[in-house]
């Protein structure tokens, strides 16, 4: 009977993204804006790799993982804002099928990189603070890139799963995505067929990759904040304090953000603003992380000032 339904109806072939709206006086707006976003993220990541790659003395642990979340967050923000910014140029919204699903592979596996990657780098934390006579036995170099590779190849594995399912759906319309990317919730309004099976893995995946990293984060930085509380000097405390604040801020919203579109009942109210918290975990977090975690380092603002200096040597 499905089957027969189907072949009534048109199988949709490339979808619509409504990204922000139509006026055109916004896209120009909008056109500038999140190029300037696209550039100055992929610049200062860029930077932040070449910077730790060619100083001898942020060859560590935590600036090795660093360094791998500032590649990550370049091939995240380039996977969603480059069509976005096309979008804005062009006029042109439409997306294929298959563009869309690799689209949506590419997105859930980096998000589910960064947070593998962003727990990592909370543990490595703890060890230094917490457990400072152990860290260098712990955190070699062999342990430090296996965990690095851990966090890579668990994110794109495990995804592999959704794409297969998503091309085994059939669509049918409306073609259009309510959204400035691919992302699975509206896709899944298109379906014309069976998709509880899709919806399950994809919320097992959603549950796995944000629920256990955020707690491992969030149960590290407690130890660490209890461990600065027991520093004996008022400034020290302050700028340490000061320092894991602003990481757990931007962490609480990466993984806040994500688990209340992809974890939480889908409400009415959440739905309606899934575009909004879309916006904090593919754009925001990306634009932030250098700042937050690289660019305000004592090491990294050393080193920054030794290649200044050479500049105009």
């Amino acid at each position: 009977m499905e089957t027969t339904e189907w072949r009534n109806q048109t199988v949709v072939t490339e979808f619509i993204l409504l990204g922000f709206g139509d006026s055109r006086k916004l896209h120009i707006i909008s056109f500038l804006l999140f190029l300037a976003i696209y550039v100055f993220t992929t610049t200062e990541n860029i930077f932040i790799i070449g910077l730790i790659a060619s100083n001898n003395h942020l060859h560590t642990p935590m600036y090795f993982f660093l360094g791998n979340l500032s590649c990550m967050e370049i091939f995240y923000i380039s996977n969603i804002l480059p069509k976005l910014i096309a979008i804005f140029l062009t006029g042109d919204r439409s997306i294929s099928v298959w563009g869309c699903i690799v689209q949506f592979y590419f997105f859930a596996s980096l998000a589910s990189t960064e947070s593998a990657l962003l727990s990592v780098m909370s543990y490595d934390r703890y060890l230094a603070i917490c457990k400072p006579l152990h860290y260098v036995t712990i955190m070699n170099s062999k342990v430090c890139l296996h965990m690095a590779a851990w966090c890579w190849l668990s994110g794109f594995a495990a995804i592999l799963v959704v794409p297969h399912l998503m091309s085994r759906v059939i669509f049918c319309g409306p073609n259009i995505i309510d959204h400035f990317f691919c992302d699975l919730t509206p896709i899944m309004k298109m379906s014309c067929g069976d998709i509880h099976e899709l919806k399950l893995m994809t919320f097992i995946l959603a549950f796995m990759f944000i629920l256990p990293p955020f707690l491992l984060t969030l149960v590290s930085y407690i130890f660490i904040l209890r461990t600065i509380l027991k520093i004996p000097s008022s400034t020290g405390r302050q700028k340490a304090f000061s320092t894991c604040s602003s990481h757990l801020i931007v962490v609480t919203i990466f993984f806040g953000s994500l688990c209340i579109v992809y974890v939480l009942p889908r409400t009415e109210t959440l739905r309606e603003l899934n575009k909004v918290f879309s916006v904090f975990y593919t754009i925001i977090t990306p634009l932030v992380n250098p700042l937050i975690y690289s660019l305000r380092n004592r090491e990294v603002k050393e080193a920054f000032r030794k290649i200044f200096r050479k500049i105009h040597v």
